[in-house]
């Protein structure tokens, strides 16, 4: 299988998305030349260009690509070559209305965005596999390409009758039988039944709250149904270029689309992202969004898209200051990025996103952001020998899964403001601040080579799942969950007790009386700290071995935190401060330690391979400790004993 380490070959990929047809064809040249003065050595063309290619049905159109894969490559930029497919012709839509996908009210999607296609339509899949034959014939032998960049961003939904039938057969395949979906969906519940499969339609709209289950299962057929869109025009290419590896871009932790399933289909696995600038938390986001590609990928992964200032579609769209994206750039480089890309080259004139940045801005060659982007080209070529390829594993894994996500944030359940996304995020901040590295895992991946698991909230186990974190207890690991894990199976059937029986073993709960869901803002007092969002009234086992109490209140007394063993249980989402320090303790039981210790606040240490990047997420100077001697691979100094870094700082040692 082709992998990202045959297109870097050493490097760091430096580049971004290039859309020369929105530009006269005399600028080609011009960015050739600028994109060499700024060690630009990887674009992705034709995301954006099938109107372009294909200006009316069964019209081919390659001659402009043609020049400019010629133009890219005699410039030694390499290409990522992309299907036009997530933005079809109007044409397309007008001759072919069934390709447009509608929502759950019924309303049609029509043309003049993006993204208008239905991932059912039979049409719409005969009209992008066509294009992508035909692209794949003619460039499969080019000398500029490097890599296959499917659709962009697969996000579509549909309700409409075309997808119905899709779903039907989807259900079909699934369950076998009727009687087994109507078990699976719990159809006795509001006199649901189904008698026909016919009868049976994606959840449009409706007088109350719709079957949870039918919902979590339209969310896992429209994962599926969008990575058939992926891997028909994956297959299509692959066959022609089976020596080129193949990519489709992730949206940053995403909820349409199961991406562990997903990564599994990729050569490469990529993704967007846009922290918010004004966001202190920036970025611990993209720290998050980080480890979780890299553990996708198992390995180096591509910063696909990212902003070089301002993006163009929050409320208020703040640039970056200067130094912020060399700094996040380097942080993805930290953590596994063997490519860092931007959303755009050239920043557009015309269109929906003029006003998102580019690597080229409208203030031209000279603007702040260039020269930026100069300086930051020049040094991933000053350390992309000795980065591109090393992989390093963490001792600990946080556990996440989309179905378990999904079926978390359906209606009618405690509390609407538990944010499953959120309370990872909570999480895996208290970690990062705390400096401790940490991969992803899927709850049924095998977990033995990990000292901690940690599991912020999974709503749904299978049990599958829950057998393998017993197993991994039994084993001799340390696990530490939060509130709401285990609480359904795999059918959001909530079992027996409100928690898998096996789990409150497990953590030493005898009996979860209630769920006690605070409002926003509310706290409810436990010894030594404040949780928030969530409590419990537990009773705990005889044999719990140790207990962190509610003070105060209905659940004055009662466990808000208990350890059995090597398992430990978190009922509330202590503020953060309490939260890192006790997975602190958690961490350091399991003998895990720091990448670090003793860092300023504000200062992140990561290890890739035998390098140590600080990377220092505040304006003021500070002065970090680091024993040993070490040479600084950005400036070339030698560093022993300790470093200053100055606003937004950064280092990579090498011992």
């Amino acid at each position: 299988m082709p992998r990202l380490d045959d297109v870097t070959r050493g490097r760091i990929l430096f580049g971004g998305d290039y859309n020369p047809e929105q530009w006269p064809e005399k600028t080609w040249a011009e960015d050739v030349r600028l994109m060499r003065d700024a060690r630009v050595n990887s674009v992705t063309v034709g995301v954006f260009s099938w109107a372009r290619l294909e200006p009316e049905p069964g019209a081919r159109e390659f001659g402009w690509l043609d020049r400019l894969m010629d133009l890219l490559h005699e410039g030694g930029v390499g290409v990522v070559l992309a299907t036009p497919t997530s933005s079809p012709p109007p044409w397309l839509g007008r001759l072919h209305p069934e390709t447009l996908p509608r929502d759950a009210d019924g309303r049609t999607e029509w043309w003049g965005g993006r993204q208008h296609f239905s991932h059912s339509s039979a049409t719409y899949r005969h009209h992008a596999a066509a294009i992508t034959e035909d692209l794949a014939a003619r460039y499969a032998g080019h000398p500029a390409l490097t890599l296959w960049h499917i659709n962009n961003e697969y996000c579509t939904t549909d309700h409409g009758d075309e997808a119905a039938a899709a779903f039907r057969r989807w259900l079909r395949t699934r369950y076998g039988s009727l009687d087994a979906l109507n078990t699976a969906w719990g159809t006795a519940f509001w006199s649901q039944g189904y008698d026909t499969w016919d009868g049976i339609l994606p959840p449009r709209r409706a007088h109350y709250l719709h079957n949870p289950a039918q919902m979590l299962d339209f969310r896992r057929f429209t994962s599926d149904m969008l990575l058939e869109c992926y891997t028909a025009e994956r297959d299509i290419v692959a066959r022609h270029t089976p020596h080129i590896p193949v990519t489709t871009n992730f949206m940053p932790l995403w909820i349409g689309q199961d991406g562990w399933r997903w990564a599994g289909q990729e050569d490469v696995v990529s993704v967007d992202l846009y922290p918010d600038p004004g966001d202190p938390l920036g970025a611990q986001h993209g720290a998050l969004v980080q480890d979780l590609t890299r553990s996708q990928a198992n390995g180096p992964w591509m910063l696909m898209e990212q902003a070089a200032g301002a993006v163009s579609w929050r409320r208020v769209n703040r640039p970056k200051p200067r130094g912020l994206d060399r700094l996040w750039s380097l942080q993805a480089v930290a953590r596994g990025a063997d490519a860092v890309c931007y959303f755009q080259w050239r920043q557009s004139r015309q269109g929906a996103e003029k006003f998102h940045s580019a690597m080229l801005g409208h203030a031209g060659e000279e603007g702040r952001s260039h020269q930026e982007i100069r300086r930051l080209g020049a040094e991933l070529a000053l350390i992309g020998g000795e980065v591109a390829g090393r992989h390093s594993r963490a001792e600990v894994a946080v556990l996440h899964d989309w179905n378990a996500w999904w079926a978390g944030v359906q209606d009618g359940r405690p509390s609407a403001e538990v944010d499953p996304a959120a309370v990872l995020g909570a999480w895996h901040r208290a970690l990062w601040e705390a400096n401790v590295a940490t991969d992803f895992a899927h709850p049924e991946h095998d977990l033995t080579g990990y000292a901690l698991v940690v599991v912020p909230q999974l709503y749904l186990l299978t049990d599958a799942a829950v057998d393998n974190l017993l197993a991994y207890v039994d084993g001799g690991g340390t696990l530490v969950a939060g509130f709401l894990t285990g609480i359904a199976d795999e059918d959001d059937r909530v079992r027996p007790g409100g928690m898998d029986a096996r789990l409150r073993t497990l953590f030493g709960i005898r009996v979860l009386h209630e769920w006690w869901p605070l409002d926003a803002g509310e706290t409810v007092a436990c010894d030594g700290f404040l949780g928030t969002l969530w409590s419990e009234e537990i009773e705990a086992a005889d044999d719990v071995g140790e207990t962190i109490p509610y003070r105060g209140g209905e659940l004055d007394g009662l466990p808000a935190v208990l350890r059995r063993g090597r398992a430990w249980y978190v009922s509330t989402l202590p503020e953060p401060d309490a939260l890192r320090g006790l997975l602190g303790v958690v961490a350091d039981d399991a003998g895990v330690r720091p990448v670090l210790a003793g860092l300023p606040a504000g200062v992140e240490a990561v290890r890739r391979g035998e390098l140590l990047f600080l990377l220092h997420h505040g304006r003021d100077p500070v002065t970090v400790e680091v024993p040993g001697t070490h040479r600084d691979l950005l400036t070339g100094d030698t560093v022993s004993g300790r470093l200053t870094l100055g606003r937004y700082g950064a280092a990579v040692l090498k011992p």
